[in-house]
């Protein structure tokens, strides 16, 4: 097995949980809050923000800070695997995994700052704390969430290069080409409330099938071709 391989596993399983706790957060706290929704007025979204501080804190960790580092350990490791196989796919494929987890570390260090800005303006300027509260989530949704194309990409090229590799099974290769496209779908406006849930829910599904498969199978194991 090899020196990456079981820690990848671990890696593809938190990466499912983060987007498990960020659902979760999202349809139990945020949406009956109206946190994220266009309608509601900015400055009670900044006194939301300002009222649930640690639990936003905490959940910008979880969802941006973890998932990024894990992202690294992720794509590190599936390199290992495909890249003797798939030397320039992988090596492209590995780029991009980079890449989207550095827009998400990003995304969670300028969520938390911006959360602090809000707070420290709120009582002495409500107007002002919900204007700073729209910078911040303009940023955030820029580089982290308003579209997928990094880990669309990322996605997508993994699974090409796992399929032409036999690494996972290959219905869980197709998904994630599939998962990897509504990715890539989310920059056409019109698509995006349909194509985001299904990339975002869909990665947990993919994230935990690529967990178990490393975890589970060693280093000269590969899957029939179908």
């Amino acid at each position: 097995m090899t020196t990456r391989t079981p820690y990848a596993g671990f890696a593809a399983l938190i990466e499912a949980l983060t987007f498990i706790i960020g659902f979760a957060l999202y349809t139990t706290v945020l949406m009956p809050a109206g946190y994220l929704d266009s309608s509601t007025p900015v400055q009670q979204k900044a006194a939301f923000m300002v009222d649930n501080q640690g639990l936003l804190y905490i959940w910008n960790l979880i969802i941006y800070i973890l998932f990024g580092f894990a992202l690294v350990v992720l794509s590190l490791g599936l390199h290992d695997r495909l890249k003797a196989s798939t030397p320039m796919l992988s090596q492209v494929a590995t780029t991009f995994g980079l890449i989207w987890s550095g827009l998400i570390l990003a995304t969670g260090m300028t969520a938390n700052i911006g959360m602090g800005m809000v707070a420290e303006l709120h009582l002495a300027n409500p107007d002002r704390a919900g204007q700073i509260w729209q910078v911040t989530k303009l940023v955030e949704s820029s580089l982290g969430g308003g579209n997928e194309i990094a880990g669309g990409v990322w996605v997508l090229l993994i699974s090409l290069a796992a399929q032409r590799a036999r690494l996972f099974h290959p219905g869980l290769n197709l998904a994630g080409m599939v998962f990897g496209a509504s990715g890539l779908l989310t920059v056409v406006p019109p698509l995006q409330p349909v194509a985001g849930p299904i990339f975002g829910l869909g990665l947990i599904a993919w994230f935990i099938g690529c967990g178990i498969s490393l975890l589970r199978h060693r280093e000269q194991a590969h899957w029939a071709s179908a």
